[in-house]
């Protein structure tokens, strides 16, 4: 499989130096040369996850990895399920929380683990991610006591969920978290600067886990499959899919489906009033705000990391942006949708409700509905008790870390300092 970076084309490396690389010359995205085709999707569609998925990467990553391989890798990495629930006669969840950290983030993290366990050489590697909540957690819990590699997390101090917090930020070992004083769009930036840092990536090994690594990408492609695999034939070329969408990793994951073959009518781009993707498709005007903290503060970016790629993949496949609807929502109008879930019997977080009443409200009549719900909603335990006044009760993860304390260090956004500590701890 070959890759080329977006913004500097001429640079082209394998899957596994993408993996081990992270980002290109430039801060630039890697995308696939090609992408497979599959005319045959009800066959595709009857197979379990791990063979499903096994056969979609062994066609995109060529002779780089065995289909034997990846089955291994995939077995180890996809051991939990990813349902679709009805909530309506029109509308399903598919809900991607069912991993060890309660959100969607496991199954790209736990797969880039195992690709980089594989690819191994002994050499020390520091994985260096930015979060805005859930990709902290999964990252952490994928690498954590893994030989030669250290994971360091920034986060925007005060801006994610305590519980969130408590999950990723209690492991200690090899796994650092480091609360940055601003936001996640800075915590990013730093992350980014420390890319450029030739001699910084040289010392300390330097990867990254966030979605601008590919391995993550492409395995969160495969639970779109999955989740078509389990609606009715009569209703896939008419489902309507809606996403929660902050650095858009997700979003990209699924047109990537669609362009493989998966019979996707649409896609919403659901975002909350960090909006500048759907002020941009509907002006043409890219102009990022300050990013604002809300009740779904994965979501908190006001620029999203991966939309490079979803503006790569339309000009090659020769869609119109048009053709990808958007809209957002205000903390108002997310409680309000959580509400409306509820009134049907369906508890759900703020992210998964901002999908949910995007969907509804564009669905045609003759469409059908699938909402990603990216995590546990007892993840946001402290916002949906007070919208719903209950009390949800903790899952085991949450629970067995909710009273712990925190190993954080605290730093301003300031890439001097944070290169003195990642130096200091190699």
């Amino acid at each position: 499989m070959k890759l080329y970076n977006i913004k500097d084309p001429t640079e082209q490396v394998s899957f596994e130096q993408a993996v081990q690389q992270g980002l290109g010359r430039g801060q630039g995205l890697f995308f696939p040369e090609s992408l497979p085709v599959f005319d045959n999707i009800d066959e595709l569609l009857s197979l379990n996850l791990v063979e499903r998925s096994a056969l979609i990467l062994s066609k995109v990553l060529g002779e780089e990895l065995s289909h034997e391989t990846l089955q291994a890798i995939l077995g180890s990495a996809f051991n939990f399920a990813a349902p679709v629930v009805s909530v309506s006669d029109k509308i399903s969840a598919l809900e991607l929380f069912h991993g060890p950290t309660l959100a969607f983030k496991d199954f790209g993290g736990r797969f880039m683990a195992q690709c980089l366990a594989t690819f191994a050489d002994g050499s020390k590697t520091t994985i260096l991610t930015a979060t805005s909540g859930d990709t902290g957690a999964a990252v952490a819990h994928a690498f954590y006591g893994m030989e030669n590699i250290e994971v360091v997390v920034l986060y925007p101090k005060g801006k994610i969920s305590p519980l969130q917090e408590k999950l990723f930020c209690t492991l200690g070992g090899n796994i650092k978290t480091i609360a940055i004083e601003s936001d996640f769009d800075a915590c990013q930036a730093m992350v980014k600067q420390a890319f450029d840092d030739q001699e910084l990536k040289q010392a300390i090994g330097l990867n990254s886990a966030n979605s601008i690594n590919i391995s993550r990408l492409l395995a969160q492609v495969c639970y779109y499959f999955e989740a078509f695999a389990q609606l009715p034939a009569a209703q896939r070329a008419q489902t309507v899919v809606s996403v929660p969408s902050g650095n858009f990793g997700n979003l990209t994951a699924g047109l990537i489906a669609k362009a493989m073959g998966l019979p996707v009518k649409r896609f919403i781009a659901a975002t909350n009033a960090n909006d500048t993707v759907p002020r941009y498709l509907r002006d043409g005007q890219w102009d990022p705000k300050p990013t604002q903290a809300t009740l779904s503060n994965a979501m908190d970016v006001s620029q999203p990391n991966n939309w490079p790629r979803i503006e790569e993949l339309f000009k090659v496949k020769a869609w119109g942006l048009s053709e990808l609807a958007s809209g957002r929502m205000d903390d108002q109008q997310t409680a309000k949708a959580v509400q409306n879930l509820a009134s049907q019997g369906y508890i759900c977080e703020p992210h998964g409700a901002i999908a949910y009443q995007q969907l509804s409200e564009k669905l045609a009549d003759d469409e059908y509905g699938l909402f990603i719900c990216t995590a546990h909603p007892a993840k946001f335990k402290e916002s949906v008790d007070e919208i719903l006044k209950t009390d949800i009760a903790l899952p085991d993860a949450l629970a067995q870390r909710a009273d712990l304390e925190l190993l954080s260090k605290t730093l301003p956004a300031d890439y001097a300092l944070l290169r003195q500590m990642l130096l200091e701890s190699k």
